[in-house]
């Protein structure tokens, strides 16, 4: 028998030998973990809203989407999610083409500070933009350009709403967009350019196209996030009357309670539906042609000559009007003692710092559940993802694929809609141990749980992409097992991704909104409603401090998250050129 044969039936009987053990028992664990958390709520979420009472009805859905009120939230849900994602396209594109084919300089930080306002939670966003532009923001004021006295925010409209969701979510257009356009093959466009063809030209017939599933593939992320996104449409909607199915959810549930779990079943289905019908909408655009191109990725350049100073000028100038000014006003507004005063010697004080520090329990109450949430969901998932990852790259079996889809699903889905499934599910107390984790922190982990897991998932599985397997059949072969050879071998090297991962869970849930906006109670609360609980009580000042001091945690954690970059798998950050 040859050495080559021998080495493959050790390895055969090597795998048989260890995966009806600890592999076995470690898959069966995942799918207990992500059937209890993903899929069970998912399914109780559909039950409840066709069968309320146990038996299917259907004529509850009629009777609900057929009424006014609705008709106009879905309708308002429709176009803003569509007009902000056709602006968001257009911003996130541009910003892709000259970070990826220009010379531009400065490329770094100006793709950081771009990033930057998809990293702030979208309800500090909205506040800054808010007192940036209302008729008594000390900014306007300090240039002269103040609004008249009385008059409304132009914010609390529907226009304001596109607007500042096309900002906040132009960052994913702009991530998928730069990924496209690393992987587009040189050739072709040095072969036009050779002809003669003008780079207006090239650009429109050769780059555009070639990109365009990347392009479609971003508007889906925007269109998704645009159509869930809670922080916006409430800061803005609600006070400009705007309703929209995300707001509409909202305020029923807190309106009525528990008892309207069924009408919100059906209204957070419709949200799903909406939300799936436009990923799908974009996966067919973006492959109606087939754009696959022969070649070997490799940078493009194209130098802008003499108009690279004013270039650089305008996406500057574009950084400070978007970013730094609202967080300027944001900032002004926390230094000052009333909302509307002129930040002067006198007016200047940090009592709203040491009361959201130091003054007020409950935002202090609020922070240490956030921060032990966010603490214990990043430990799970990354220990999950881990063992996840690994039976994805090497162990592809129908029930694994079925569990990543599950927890892609569960991240695409708005917050609210995981939400909402939580309630159904958790509302009862729990089989044989007979305790309801409704009104506790726990289901507020579960939902995290849920929500988060491709977050983590996704660079985890870029780090076992760069691992070679053999490494993990040579343990295999001298009889490692399953758990030993993930803890001496697989999990430090996949460590920095995951680690890359379990950073952008704080980042995402240390200030989260979507999800608990609807899972907090007064004994359970968390940081990122916080701000809409004070900006709604009329203590703009003091949730000035805290969207301030929210801001100065995310901007730590990027900046420990590059400290590794290096040692980081390609793109794992997306702020990093």
């Amino acid at each position: 028998m040859s050495m080559m044969s021998e080495i493959q039936r050790r390895t055969v009987a090597a795998r048989r030998r260890y995966w009806p053990g600890s592999e076995k028992a470690v898959l069966w664990s995942l799918t207990l973990l992500i059937g209890v958390l993903s899929i069970a709520p998912l399914a109780r979420l559909v039950w409840a809203a066709v069968a309320p009472q146990g038996i299917p009805d259907l004529s509850r859905f009629s009777h609900l989407l057929g009424t006014r009120r609705v008709l106009t939230a879905t309708l308002n849900t429709l176009t803003i999610a569509v007009v902000s994602t056709l602006l968001a396209m257009l911003l996130g594109t541009v910003a892709a083409l000259l970070i990826a084919l220009t010379n531009l300089r400065g490329k770094q930080a100006w793709v950081f500070t771009f990033i930057l306002p998809l990293m702030i939670p979208p309800q500090v966003t909205a506040l800054a933009w808010v007192q940036a532009l209302s008729p008594s923001s000390p900014v306007l004021q300090f240039f002269g350009i103040s609004l008249p006295p009385g008059s409304p925010s132009p914010l609390y409209s529907m226009n304001g709403i596109i607007i500042l969701l096309g900002l906040h979510n132009a960052p994913l257009v702009f991530l998928m967009v730069r990924a496209g356009l690393r992987r587009l093959p040189a050739d072709l466009v040095e072969a036009a350019r050779a002809g003669g063809a003008q780079p207006w030209r090239v650009l429109f017939t050769i780059i555009l196209p070639l990109v365009r599933p990347a392009i479609f593939a971003g508007a889906a992320l925007s269109f998704v996030t645009a159509a869930g996104n809670f922080g916006i449409q409430a800061m803005l909607g609600i006070p400009g009357r705007v309703p929209t199915l995300i707001t509409l959810v909202y305020q029923q549930l807190n309106t009525i309670g528990a008892s309207a779990l069924a009408d919100m079943a059906v209204l957070s289905l419709l949200i799903a539906a909406i939300t799936l019908a436009g990923l799908m909408l974009s996966r067919w655009l973006g492959g109606r042609q087939d754009v696959r191109v022969t070649g070997t990725p490799r940078s493009l350049h194209q130098p802008l000559g003499r108009w690279r100073l004013l270039v650089e000028i305008i996406v500057w100038l574009w950084m400070i009007l978007t970013l730094l000014l609202p967080l300027s006003a944001l900032l002004t507004t926390s230094l000052t003692q009333g909302f509307g005063q002129a930040l002067t010697l006198s007016s200047l004080t940090l009592n709203n710092y040491a009361n959201a520090l130091f003054g007020y329990p409950a935002i202090r109450q609020a922070f240490f559940t956030s921060l032990g949430l966010t603490l214990l969901t990043a430990v799970i998932l990354t220990v999950a993802s881990l063992f996840l990852a690994y039976f994805l790259s090497w162990q592809r079996t129908r029930l694994v694929r079925v569990l990543q889809l599950s927890t892609e699903l569960a991240y695409a889905l708005p917050g609210i809609v995981t939400g909402i499934a939580a309630i159904l599910f958790f509302l009862k107390p729990l089989p044989i141990v007979h305790v309801s984790l409704y009104g506790t922190v726990w289901i507020i982990l579960a939902a995290y749980l849920s929500n988060f897991m491709a977050l983590v998932l996704r660079p985890t599985m870029a780090g076992f992409a760069q691992i070679e397997r053999s490494l993990d059949e040579a343990a295999q072969i001298f009889g490692a097992g399953f758990l030993r050879r993930m803890r001496d071998i697989l999990m430090p090297l996949a460590a920095p991704s995951a680690m890359a991962g379990t950073i952008l869970v704080f980042l995402t849930a240390l200030n989260e909104i979507q999800v608990s906006i609807l899972l907090v109670t007064s004994g359970t609360q968390t940081l990122g409603p916080m701000i809409v609980f004070l900006d709604e009580g009329g203590s703009s000042t003091l949730a000035a401090a805290v969207g301030c001091l929210m801001i100065g945690v995310v901007l730590i954690l990027m900046l420990l998250a590059s400290l590794f970059a290096r040692r980081l798998p390609e793109g794992v950050l997306p702020w990093r050129v």
